[in-house]
């Protein structure tokens, strides 16, 4: 089954909520209504209907750009309410038939987009004072109660015949891979033995045993049900606090020009350029440093827009990580470069944390886009290496891509100035899913290197930078080109399963967190699952979900 699944048509994630078909976003002042009512026939591709709102990758891209516009252009909200449209059915989770027709890949990295939305919530919970309520009116299931653990609050409706359950286990043969696992024991804190139980019961639980193991909050019967919610809302609004006066910031599109000539694909933004190499199977992505000064005052920021260099530059990054994840499989390693002047970036570095320091809103959100794009770029299942060169702007929160790479390479010529710079934000404003700074990862074994670099804030030349740890190697100007032609040929000649496994584990240093056992642990653990026969193979469970045939399993335990 996995070697015949059929590979997916270019997607594309820019989307509206005016073009959206299975998703409505409501805005009444503080509260916002995000209602599901998948359309059957809108699958982003064809081949199967997306039934009791079920969903696929289309359905999740309008979630996340619904969340994305709620935090830029409806700062005002404080509530978000997370309901279905359809009559006694929340949501079936993933669509089995679209995962059954997936290639690999694509399976995996649905799952891992879905979870970063999820963890989206999470950090809009945590970071933007916003509170999300999970009204599940009806039947709740994998994926669905996925969704809903997402939230800070679970309502089940009390109607005799909802439940809540992550079936996959005992129905596919797979993992709740957007989180679940990790989220009933994590964050809901259910017991050990009574998530054993919840999980391989797939019928799952109605409202009184769900709320005994804490799997739902509450509940209430389905005439009360409005009125009850209301009141969940009307307290959450209570405890969270206005934002009255807040105006919201349009989000214009990101769309790259795409050209093409054999085996090169270039696409090109306006901070952004990625050129991907098909025959080598590598991908160079360029992040322009700001050409204009950094504002003066909130008021200039927020004249800036979607326009401001810190917001348009990310976005269009992210957009390229999304693209390289979907649309070009096969390139093993991206070449991270940046250009530009570095006292640029650390100004807007400083005049975004005065603001946020200030309580300006759009400064947060600024740089919590920011954080979460490079958590995004943590996630990339592709080696990565930094390469400083002169005229790069590896500075501030430029830097951070650099830190987030496996190698970082640093040409030390004494005819070309070439240097980096840290700035406060390298030590406090861009968390990793485990929480910790990447700096603070980077020298988890030595804590005074880490103090002193903290008060570093010279320019830093290649060999100090080495020294420093600031960089993996520095190669002169003599053995530059070679040693870095021989490093990429290595890289991209190694088993790409390997170097999945060895990147996931080294990446994620430290302490866990709910984040990095998703991330981690649960999306490799689905990765090996995803190319079990027991799972997909002809006779696995994913592929004879729905037929009159049980799955024939390898019983051996592995």
């Amino acid at each position: 089954m996995a070697e015949s699944a059929i590979e997916h048509d270019p997607v594309n994630f820019e989307t509206h909520p005016d073009r959206y078909k299975h998703w409505q976003l409501q805005v009444d002042g503080a509260v916002a209504t995000l209602t599901l009512s998948v359309d059957l026939h809108g699958g982003l591709r064809p081949g199967y209907e997306l039934k009791l709102n079920s969903y696929d990758l289309g359905v999740d891209i309008e979630l996340a750009d619904a969340v994305r516009r709620l935090r830029f252009e409806h700062p005002e909200v404080r509530v978000v309410v997370v309901t279905s449209g359809l009559p006694r059915v929340f949501c079936a989770g993933a669509n089995i038939r679209m995962l059954a027709s997936s290639a690999h890949g694509f399976k995996v990295n649905f799952c891992k987009f879905t979870n970063e939305t999820r963890c989206e919530f999470e950090d809009m919970s945590a970071n933007s004072e916003v509170h999300w309520i999970a009204a599940v009116n009806g039947a709740c299931a994998g994926g669905g109660y996925e969704l809903a653990l997402a939230c800070d609050e679970i309502f089940l409706v009390d109607d005799g015949s909802s439940t809540v359950s992550l079936p996959e286990v005992p129905l596919l043969g797979v993992l709740p891979g957007t989180g679940g696992l990790t989220r009933v024991v994590d964050k809901r804190k259910v017991r050990r033995d009574h998530a054993d139980l919840f999980c391989t019961k797939a019928e799952g639980y109605r409202l009184r045993d769900a709320k005994k193991m804490k799997l739902v909050d509450d509940g209430f019967p389905r005439s009360k049900w409005q009125g009850n919610i209301e009141a969940k809302v009307a307290g959450a609004l209570k405890a969270r606090g206005g934002a009255q006066g807040r105006s919201g910031v349009s989000l214009q599109p990101v769309q790259p020009q795409i050209t093409q000539e054999g085996q090169l694909t270039e696409l090109t933004y306006e901070h952004v350029s990625l050129s991907i190499d098909g025959a080598k199977r590598v991908a160079s992505l360029t992040l322009q440093g700001p050409k204009s000064t950094a504002p003066c005052s909130a008021k200039e920021l927020y004249e800036q827009g979607d326009g401001a260099w810190a917001l348009r530059a990310f976005r269009e990054l992210d957009d390229a990580l999304l693209q390289l994840r979907f649309n070009h499989p096969t390139e093993g390693l991206i070449l991270l470069r940046t250009t530009g002047d570095s006292d640029a970036v650390l100004a807007w570095d400083s005049a975004l944390s005065n603001m946020r320091d200030s309580g300006d809103w759009f400064a947060r959100e600024v740089q919590l886009h920011q954080a979460r794009v490079l958590r995004r770029l943590d996630n990339m299942a592709r080696s990565m290496f930094a390469l400083i060169e002169p005229g790069s702007c590896f500075a501030g929160v430029c830097y951070e891509i650099a830190m987030a790479a496996d190698r970082s390479y640093m040409l030390d010529d004494p005819d070309q100035p070439n240097h980096i710079a840290l700035h406060d934000v390298n030590f406090g404003a861009f968390v990793t899913h485990n929480g910790q700074t990447r700096m603070a990862i980077r020298y988890l074994g030595d804590p005074d290197q880490l103090a002193e670099l903290q008060a570093h804030r010279e320019q830093v030349e290649a060999l100090e930078a080495e020294d420093l740890g600031l960089v993996t190697l520095s190669p002169d100007d003599l053995d530059w080109e070679d040693e870095v032609r021989i490093e990429i040929e290595e890289r991209v000649s190694l088993s790409p399963d390997g170097l999945t496994g060895m990147e996931q584990n080294l990446r994620f240093a430290g302490a866990e967190t709910c984040d990095t056992k998703i991330f981690g642990r649960l999306t490799a653990w689905q990765n090996w699952i995803f190319q079990r026969p027991n799972a997909v193979g002809d006779q696995g469970a994913l592929a004879r979900y729905g037929h009159p045939e049980k799955p024939v399993f390898d019983w051996k335990r592995t």
